[in-house]
């Protein structure tokens, strides 16, 4: 489909996801989906999901949103049910998908009972895959952490929210002559440089200042054809100005979120800002929504089932976050288990206010086994 004419798609409908779960997804009223130029293709509509992929840098106006799948909210009709019966769940899928903070770990500090519940789930034939928001890390850095942490986990099996930025610059057959601009650490500039993207910015631009003098213009590189931003502990006021500067005025330039967590486990003894407190900032300043890569996009999701070979039925998404990994996997339409081990505790739950139900919940993974032991 080519026209030269900016392309509006208003959609206003309900979903309903291809899973055992009674979730019924809508998405509000109404969402713009626009691009200019030239939209080369619908990449995927499903039931579960809608995504516009644009082919080139110059296909995506600069002063419009990106597509990101936030917009999805849900209605329920069951409240999620305690797990009492692990072996059925297990079961019943092929693959398990864990989210890596609050699951897995906590800061640096591993989850009691993950190293049996990992084996087993092994042992069993189930395929094992780690998705984790946090862009901090390459998958390769990722694997150095399991190991370190006594996880036999193969880099091939992580999906971190860095890989997931280069994997989607590359799907759109991001112009190799054009820039990346990184708000973010060191595993999203890893990442570009394996995909053979040029980048710039990173932590070695948390040292710069900017002298505001009367006068004084901040130049900007106008090869950036896309501004990433992801966690970084060196953000600064340099960083915001540059990346809004690459957006506002590089045409076409990409506004690209490795996620938009609110808070993050950074130790194990309280919550720490996340990622969307960056995404935020650039937010208010260029007046624009990021594309987000990370979770509860569908972008991994389709990622890993065509990678693997995987039905979406046959996935259990396991995570702490109702806003993130639950609605991830139900907007993946995979069954979902919610664990209490990180973010989201039993009143956050069952709040009235809450519309995000999974499948089951339970305290941690390690309940695969005890209520395993407990009906034999």
């Amino acid at each position: 489909m080519a026209t030269k004419a900016a392309v509006s798609v208003s959609v206003a409908a309900s979903v309903t996801a291809a899973s055992s779960s009674s979730s019924k997804f809508v998405i509000n009223t109404p969402h713009r989906f626009l691009c200019l130029k030239r939209l080369s293709s619908f990449s995927s509509f499903s039931a579960s999901a809608l995504a516009i992929k644009c082919t080139s840098i110059s296909n995506c106006s600069p002063n419009k949103s990106a597509r990101s799948m936030e917009g999805f909210t849900t209605r329920t009709k069951a409240s999620a049910q305690p797990l009492e019966n692990a072996d059925e769940l297990i079961a019943s899928v092929e693959t398990f998908i864990f989210d890596c903070d609050g699951v897995i770990w906590k800061g640096d500090k591993l989850i009691d009972g993950v190293p049996e519940t990992l084996d087993m789930l092994r042992s069993k034939g189930k395929r094992l895959v780690f998705v984790t928001n946090n862009s901090t890390k390459s998958r390769k850095q990722y694997g150095k952490k399991f190991e370190t942490l006594g996880l036999n986990v193969n880099e091939e099996e992580i999906f971190a929210s860095s890989f997931a930025a280069a994997a989607y610059l590359k799907s759109i057959n991001f112009p190799k002559d054009k820039k990346v601009y990184v708000i973010g650490e060191d595993g999203i500039l890893k990442e570009l440089e394996l995909a053979g993207f040029q980048y710039l910015g990173g932590p070695e631009d948390g040292g710069k200042k900017i002298e505001l003098k009367p006068g004084f213009l901040m130049e900007h590189d106008k090869d950036v054809g896309a501004v990433v931003v992801g966690f970084d502990r060196y953000f600064n006021y340099y960083k915001v100005q540059y990346g809004t500067l690459c957006i506002r005025e590089n045409p076409g330039c990409l506004f690209i979120a490795t996620n938009r967590d609110a808070v993050t486990h950074l130790t194990d003894a309280q919550e720490w800002a996340g990622g969307g407190s960056m995404v935020g900032a650039i937010c208010g300043c260029t007046q624009r929504e990021p594309l987000v890569v990370g979770k509860p996009s569908t972008f991994m999701m389709d990622y890993l089932a065509n990678k693997f070979g995987i039905l979406k039925s046959q996935i259990c998404m396991v995570g702490d976050r109702l806003d993130t990994d639950i609605l991830f996997g139900q907007n993946g339409g995979c069954k979902t288990l919610l664990v209490l081990s990180g973010v989201t505790n039993l009143s956050m739950l069952q709040s009235p206010s809450n519309s995000i139900q999974p499948d089951f919940y339970t305290n941690k993974i390690s309940d695969f086994l005890s209520i395993k032991t407990a009906t034999v």
